[in-house]
């Protein structure tokens, strides 16, 4: 049940009280041109997601692109005659280029993984971009060159790199190792923080551009002459600088204070950047600055207002109370639309406002929903036709409000903030009481503490978190204001409802749930929880349901007596009938809902149905009790059960996902999927009776309006979630106005969230992410296809020069090339893809093009000419990075297996939450019989706590047990006692950052690598932005004694270990390899224990 609000367009306009109206996008000039690369001759950028061009000076702007989809990193050849940039043109991001005169462009990449543009090779003949078609880790990208003439694209010997700039002469490049997390985080100095190297492509050796001790940000490296030039952040915001080669000098170039300088390009002796939204170059010549004013005047199509549709956009639903319509909150606006005849119809009509969680009050006259027209969230009451005044209540809460319940009197109302309170607001007086809050923050956006309202609206039913994170039933008296506990707090008790006598209380509870409802924590990740049905008597006086019954025998009255009996029977009713025209009328009596609080625990009894995965309880009926019975396997459907206490048996109604009661009880509006439908409550539908026209319903947008509501949304999210409520010190009204100027300035969407994420960025946290949003046009993807292998090119052909092993049982690990019966070898050639011959010339990446999950036919052989060449058939996978993760894990472990004579184990764990927790199984427990461990945690993405990993790793000996035959057994068996060592690395962090602290902070062993990202302050659920964008406001962080940690610094090593190219180049690597050194030195200073079993014992009495 959720709720939406507000009409008048002319209030709309007054809206968001402290963010402009936007105006109109200045054509003499024009902001937020991004992306900027220079000639000598021209400059492009990027506005409107589109590839723009214009003269030197900014004059004379055209644009050369015109796509669905958005393009991006432009950058000139060395005579500036051709353009290189990404597109997504198909779906997906591929490199392009195109004449700066203008044309088709023309696609050079066909891999399905993104493809990022970088530059030119230094004599224009080939494209320089960064891609991860061939990384083991999605943390890495490496760079790739492709001729403007097409062909297989060559990767560079840099293991991996972000970004890039060759020298002058081509011998050297300098490079980013790893992509830049300060667009996000200013002020960042964790271990990723972005560092420029200068490689040498004939011994492979590294300079890194010198940084302050306490670190920075330094990117865009670009090459002019001697001099690297990049923007850093190391003196405050960021700035332009250079670094000079010959001398090693670093200097400062230019002094923006309040705004940074973003994306910088070079070309022709100039650098061109953005900043404040506008284009400057500095000329290296002369040390000179110039701003550059450009002025578009174009048909920005995303800007007009338009009408949208889609079951995607419906939020929340709920029913009319005799089901004749249905309430949507539909991105941003509250909907009815009727079960059968009529038209949707639109009640709030405010394009400028966010409207949600409607609710149709019982007697049927009005709708309740939030809406922040005023520019703060407002419980808004509207009559249900759409006519009339709106009555508003500004709540004193959280600032963000849901799931408002109508009392059955439609008199009172009860909702939740996102502070996690209870409120109850009385609609005739205006007056809000808090009813509740949960001791215990839970994730999510908001959390639904309302359970049910009593028949006579006297009584309110809700659950309570504790801080044990179990939840308890509670029992509200509106009279007495009042809460008694219906439950112990013993079981993880839900979803408490009346049954619609009065008689009962229906809920779940668990007492299986407490490892799960730790959410956490990643030791709870292969448990199950289930819940059980449950009953209590609200009086005293009221026989349990469930008693137990037995048949006797009713002894007959005797004749004489039911004779004597029948006639005064007769006389009786005689006068009844007569009496009836003076008898005064029978006045209809309000039935007042009579509960006995004191032993209410001590009622409680069991509804006889097994235990299972339940959700979503109400009553239809008196006595019919309604849950949804949730699959254990994610692929199967959720299924509606109906329990009658009559019958006392349960039975299956329909498959769906969820579904509302109306208030008589003789309706409900249910969903499967994206399809909804009302029908009889606890009944299936007949098939095709009763769905809902959903895709009848369109709303109006008017995208400049939203912008602005979207970015005061946001930054309202920030405000009061951020779980600092002193905002890292920022003042946090000045940064909504300091960034609110460039709203007149949007061209389109991805601009709404450029901007939203600067200003977020100034709370200078990590997980602080901006993304989504409704574009006017989403290009198809056209998918790719992969045979899981490397190629080489010889005698102008396709060679396999690796081909990945996968467990092809496992759809996951599915490796084209090596399924029975294909015998296809490494050094085979690929001669010809569904009969197109293949030659060196052509992109084998555009003859798989949309092959993915078909069937492709491969002419393949040991001899470049055909000869003794077959056909086989294969099925490519959409990704290979699986399969090159499982490559890598595997090399590592027979690596550490050969180096230790089999002492050390490896496991490496991807992140610490559900795939992690899959390899630590996987890899852990079949080699607990190994002395020391080695755990490789580098690129670890995060997730839980990894209590699971530590409780593991710390565990000690408690005993050997003897058995006649075969070796004793050690418990705990899974377990290794010996030496522990931890690679650890920059691109690590969230979770992997807790990981190392932990390891650290138990002792449990040494850290050898890079320090981690930095990144405890975690994120637990926020509200959807109106068009489905999202922002987050970080929520969780960590602190000890010592403060809050970790955040901003990272997990430092104990031993620090670089990963220099020269080595990896060369095969090896160096944190591994220390950290094989480390297990086997500390293997051989302390040994694990040898046990010796002792004498058995003698116990005959001799």
């Amino acid at each position: 049940m959720k709720r939406k609000n507000y009409a008048n367009l002319l209030i709309i306009l007054l809206l968001l009280s402290a963010t402009p109206l936007l105006s109109a996008i200045d054509t003499g000039n024009t902001r937020l041109l991004s992306q900027p690369a220079a000639s000598s001759t021209h400059i492009a950028f990027i506005y409107a997601e589109d590839l723009w061009i214009a003269d030197a000076d900014g004059s004379d702007p055209r644009r050369l692109t015109v796509d669905e989809g958005i393009e991006s990193d432009p950058f000139f050849s060395p005579d500036g005659k051709i353009i290189a940039f990404s597109a997504q043109y198909d779906g997906n991001t591929d490199v392009y280029s195109v004449p700066v005169t203008g044309g088709v462009p023309l696609r050079l990449t066909w891999h399905p993984g993104d493809d990022l543009a970088r530059g030119f090779a230094p004599d224009g003949k080939k494209v320089l971009f960064a891609s991860q078609r061939e990384v083991f880790t999605t943390r890495y990208f490496q760079l790739f060159t492709v001729s403007l003439e097409g062909g297989l694209p060559e990767k560079l010997d840099i293991p991996n790199a972000w970004s890039a700039a060759y020298s002058p002469d081509g011998t050297k490049m300098a490079y980013v190792p790893i992509p830049p997390r300060y667009q996000q985080w200013k002020n960042y100095r964790g271990g990723t923080t972005s560092n420029i190297w200068v490689y040498s492509f004939d011994d492979h050796s590294v300079v890194k551009v010198p940084q302050p001790k306490e670190g920075c940000n330094d990117a865009d490296p670009m090459w002019v002459g001697d001099k690297v030039y990049f923007i850093s952040d190391r003196e405050g915001e960021f700035n332009l600088y250079s670094w000079d080669s010959k001398n090693g000098t670093v200097a400062r170039l230019t002094d923006f204070a309040d705004f940074p300088v973003l994306k910088a390009n070079a070309g022709a002796g100039r650098i061109i950047f953005e900043q404040e939204g506008y284009l400057h170059t500095y000329e290296t010549s002369s040390n000179s600055q110039t701003t550059l004013t450009i002025g578009i005047a174009a048909d920005l199509l995303e800007l007009r207002p338009r009408f949208v549709q889609g079951s995607n956009y419906i939020r929340s639903f709920d029913i009319s109370p005799t089901g004749a319509r249905a309430v949507f909150g539909y991105r941003g606006e509250i909907i009815t639309l009727p079960a059968e005849k009529g038209d949707p119809r639109n009640i709030t009509l405010t394009p400028g406002a966010h409207e949600k969680y409607p609710s149709w009050s019982p007697d049927g006259k009005y709708i309740a929903y939030f809406s922040d027209v005023s520019g703060e969230y407002a419980l808004h009451i509207k009559s249900q036709d759409g006519k009339g005044e709106v009555k508003s209540f500004i709540p004193a809460g959280s600032g963000f409000y849901a799931f408002p319940e109508w009392s059955p009197d439609s008199k009172k109302i009860c909702f939740v903030d996102n502070a996690r309170n209870l409120y109850l607001l009385d609609i005739s007086s205006g007056n809000i009481i808090k009813v509740d809050a949960d001791d215990l923050y839970q994730p999510g956006a908001f959390r639904e503490i309302f359970g049910d309202w009593s028949s006579d609206s006297k009584w309110i039913l809700y659950t309570r978190v504790l801080t044990t994170q179990f939840r308890s039933v509670w029992l509200y008296s509106v009279d007495q204001q009042k809460s008694f506990p219906v439950t112990d707090g013993l079981s993880d008790a839900s979803e408490p409802v009346f049954d619609t006598d009065g008689e009962y209380i229906y809920f779940f509870a668990s007492t299986d749930a407490g490892p799960v409802i730790n959410w956490f924590d990643l030791s709870r990740q292969d448990m199950r929880m289930t819940n059980s049905i449950y009953l209590v008597t609200l009086r005293k006086d009221i026989i349990s349901p469930f008693a137990k019954e037995s048949d006797e025998e009713t002894a007959k009255k005797a004749e004489a007596e039911t004779e004597a009996k029948e006639p005064a029977a007769k006389d009786a009713g005689k006068n009844a009938k007569k009496d009836t025209k003076t008898a005064p009328p029978v006045q209809e009596k309000k039935d007042i809902l009579k509960i006995d609080t004191d032993g209410l625990q001590d009622r409680i009894v069991n509804i006889p149905v097994r235990a299972g995965s339940y959700t979503d309880l109400d009553v239809a009926a008196t006595g019919e009790i309604l849950y949804i019975v949730r699959p254990a396997v994610p692929s199967e459907s959720s299924k509606m059960f109906r329990y009658t206490l009559k019958d006392r048996k349960s039975e299956e109604v329909m498959e769906l996902d969820g579904y509302k009661i109306s208030a008589d009880r003789k309706k409900m509006l249910y969903n499967k999927g994206q399809t909804l439908g009302i029908t009889a409550a606890g009944k299936k539908p007949e098939p095709g009776k009763g769905l809902l026209n959903t895709s009848s319903i369109s709303v109006r947008i008017d995208p400049q309006a939203e912008w602005a509501q979207i970015f005061d949304e946001a930054w309202r999210i920030n405000r009061d979630y951020f779980y600092d409520p002193g905002m890292h010190g920022a003042d946090w009204t000045a940064m909504r106005g300091k960034y609110a100027k460039f709203l007149p300035d949007l061209a389109c969407r991805s601009d709404l969230n450029r901007v939203i994420q600067w200003m977020c960025s100034e709370l200078s946290v990590g997980h602080h992410r901006v993304g989504g949003g409704d574009r006017l046009s989403n290009p198809p993807r056209v998918s790719g296809g992969l045979l899981g292998a490397d190629f080489s090119v010889a005698n102008n052909r396709y060679r396999l020069k690796k081909i990945y092993g996968g467990l092809n049982w496992n759809p996951d690990l599915r490796s084209p090339l090596t399924e029975p019966g294909l015998n296809v070898e490494e050094g085979d050639y690929i001669l010809a893809i569904n009969g197109t011959e293949l030659t060196a010339a052509i992109n084998i990446h555009s003859l798989l093009e949309n092959t993915e999950g078909k069937i492709v036919e491969l002419t393949v052989g040991k001899n470049p000419d055909f000869a003794g060449s077959r056909v086989i058939k294969v099925v490519p996978i959409a990704s290979e990075s699986n399969l090159r993760n499982r490559d890598w894990v595997e090399g590592n472990l027979r690596k550490v297996t050969e180096a230790t004579d089999g002492k050390v184990a490896y496991v490496y764990v991807p992140n610490t939450a559900g795939a992690g927790h899959e390899y630590f199984k996987r890899y852990f427990f079949p080699q607990v019989d190994r002395k020391a461990i080695i755990i490789d945690e580098r690129f670890n993405g995060g997730g839980s706590v990894a209590d699971y990993y530590i409780d593991i790793l710390l565990r000690p000996v408690q005993s050997y047990w003897n058995m006649r035959y075969g070796k004793d057994l050690k418990t705990p068996n899974a377990s290794i006692q010996g030496p522990k060592v931890m690679i650890i690395d920059e691109t690590a962090g969230s979770g992997g950052d807790m990981l190392p602290w932990m390891f650290r902070k138990f002792r449990v062993g040494t850290l050898v690598g890079k320090r981690t990202w930095g990144g405890l302050v975690g994120t637990l659920g926020f509200p959807e932005l109106m068009d489905g964008g999202v922002v987050t406001a970080p929520n969780l962080a960590i602190w000890t004694k010592e403060g809050f940690i970790v955040e901003n610094v990272g997990v430092a090593p104990d031993i620090e270990v670089e990963q220099w190219p020269a080595d990896i180049i060369n095969g090896k690597d160096p944190q591994l390899e220390k950290a094989i050194e480390v297990a086997l030195k500390e293997l051989e200073k302390n040994p694990p224990e040898e046990p010796v079993r002792p004498p058995y014992p003698v116990r005959v009495r001799k």
